[in-house]
Order: structure tokens, then C-alpha cells, then sequence
């Protein structure tokens, strides 16, 4: 590549703004990445959804209060699935109503909460992000909540990834489900941290299931599914920054926007489901049977 075309394409993090938004996008967007493998592959895309959007009133309550965010996110999105569970044990209301149920009550208390609260300002941020003016402390909490999810994933990735698709086998050999999954529920809770300052509350759901979701048009063995998600969403994050500078357009819109054609060209190409590869190899087969 050029010399110059290099520069070019790089000239927007040569401004510290963006550099910071470079680190905390990008270590968010792996957490994530991570996460989103296996909620894809178990069918927790709704949890999810209902853990990223529950975490609001618990937001708002620690800058009310003047906690650290990642306080109130991780009280509220366990105390969320543990008000799921305890509607699902209580009712004959199935998973999904449950999950519904509760994400939205959540939600609506912590919008309720950011319409009362004085100084909103930094409270809308939450909703929408702010990922071009985090500050030095926002980057510190982002790298240790991030790092901590992201080290406890790999070391445990055999474990969740057997619990995932075998939970009898599992048990049977020693592993203790429960306390996995809660594993993954909490990593859940802490990843919706890591991504509130880069796209906030609102889209950090789409963060949290596109990149596994494209991984997994792609690739079949759960290493290549973890590599593939998190390189899709790193260059989705690269790229969507850089459009977002030179657009002057939403940063977290733009990350989340480019990771939604990295899947909608992994549903046309890819080499497992692609439409367009499943209809040339039809065409084969038409033309050698005719």
C-alpha cells in the first residue's frame, strides 16, 4: 500500500481523542466478541438483550451516588437474571415472557430515574455512548473490567464450552454447571460495562451477538468461531471509527453499522452458509447431474 494512502487512512488517530476512543472501542469490542460465541451457540441472545438493557437503573444509581458505574452495571445485571429465575420458578411464564418482563421493567425505571436526575448529561452518554470524550479514568476502568472478562473467558473456554453444549457430560466428569453459567452471566454483566462508553446501552446488544453470529457463518471449530469473532469486530472497529471521523457521523452507530455488513457478507460468502456459495455450488450440481 502506499506510503501516503497509509497516512491517509490512518491520520484520524494521530489526534489523542481518537486514540483514546481506539483503546476503549477496541477492548470492548473484544469482550464482547468473546462473550458473543457462546451466547450465540447456547441461545442466550435475549438474555443478552435483557442483561445489557436491565444494567440502566443500576447506572444511574451509581452516578447518583457517585460509584463507579461498573458497581450499580454489575448489581443490577445479576440481580436481573436472579429476578428472571425467580419468575420462571414462581409462574408457568416461559423464558422468553420472563426475560421480557423483567429487561423492560428495568428499563423503563432506569429511563425514569435519567428523566429526574438533575445533571443527565453524562446519564444520556449511557444510553447512546461517548466513546470521543472518555476521560483517563473511563479508559482505566474499561481496560481492568474488559481484561478481567476477557483473561477469565480464555482460561475457562474448554469448561463454558462443554457446559455450553453438554451440561450432563459436564457434570458427570466434575464441572459444576451452575457455577459456570453464573460465570458467563457475570462476564455478562461486567462486558455491558466495558461497552457502555464506546456505543451505549442502546446498542451495545448488537456488539454483544453480530460478532458471533458472523463467526459462526464462517467457522466451525470453536477456536476458529473465537478468532474469527474477534478479528471481524476488531476491523469492524478500526473501520467504523475511521468512517465515523471522516463522516462526522455516531462512533458507536458506526462500529455497530459495520459490523452488521461484515454479517450481512458473511450470510452472502461465507464458506459454510453463504447464499451466494450455497447457490454456485446448486448450479454445480444442476449442470454435472443435467
Amino acid at each position: 500500500m502506499d506510503a501516503s494512502v497509509l497516512d491517509a487512512i490512518l491520520a484520524p488517530f494521530s489526534y489523542g481523542f481518537m486514540q483514546r476512543a481506539l483503546i476503549v472501542t477496541l477492548m470492548a469490542a473484544i469482550a464482547c466478541a468473546l462473550l458473543s460465541t457462546w451466547l450465540v451457540q447456547m441461545g442466550w441472545s435475549l438474555m443478552g438483550d435483557a442483561v445489557s438493557h436491565a444494567v440502566l437503573p443500576g447506572v444511574a444509581l451509581a452516578y447518583i451516588l457517585g460509584l463507579p458505574f461498573a458497581i450499580g452495571a454489575a448489581v443490577f445485571g445479576i440481580g436481573a437474571v436472579a429476578l428472571i429465575g425467580g419468575v420462571r420458578a414462581a409462574t408457568r411464564i416461559k423464558a422468553d415472557a420472563a426475560i421480557g418482563v423483567v429487561f423492560t421493567t428495568l428499563f423503563a425505571l432506569g429511563l425514569v430515574i435519567v428523566s429526574v436526575t438533575p445533571s443527565d448529561t453524562d446519564l444520556q452518554h449511557i444510553l447512546f455512548g461517548n466513546v470521543l470524550g472518555v476521560s483517563d479514568a473511563d479508559i482505566a476502568q474499561v481496560l481492568i473490567v474488559g481484561g478481567v472478562v476477557c483473561a477469565s473467558l480464555l482460561v475457562l473456554r474448554r469448561d463454558l464450552t462443554l457446559v455450553a453444549f453438554d451440561a450432563g457430560h459436564a457434570h458427570a466428569i466434575g464441572l459444576r454447571p451452575r457455577i459456570l453459567h453464573a460465570v458467563l452471566l457475570g462476564a455478562l454483566a461486567l462486558t455491558v460495562v466495558t461497552a457502555l462508553q464506546a456505543v451505549g446501552i442502546i446498542l451495545v446488544v448488537a456488539m454483544l451477538i453480530i460478532p458471533g453470529a458472523t463467526a459462526s457463518l464462517i467457522a466451525v471449530r470453536w477456536d476458529a468461531l473465537l478468532a474469527w469473532s474477534v478479528g471481524i469486530t476488531v476491523v469492524a472497529s478500526l473501520v467504523g471509527l475511521m468512517g465515523a471521523f471522516w463522516l462526522d457521523i455516531s462512533p458507536g452507530g458506526a462500529v455497530v453499522l459495520t459490523q452488521g455488513l461484515a454479517f450481512g457478507l458473511a450470510l452472502l460468502f461465507g464458506p459454510r452458509r453463504g447464499l451466494v456459495v450455497r447457490w454456485a455450488r446448486a448450479r454445480r450440481h444442476a449442470v454435472h447431474r443435467g
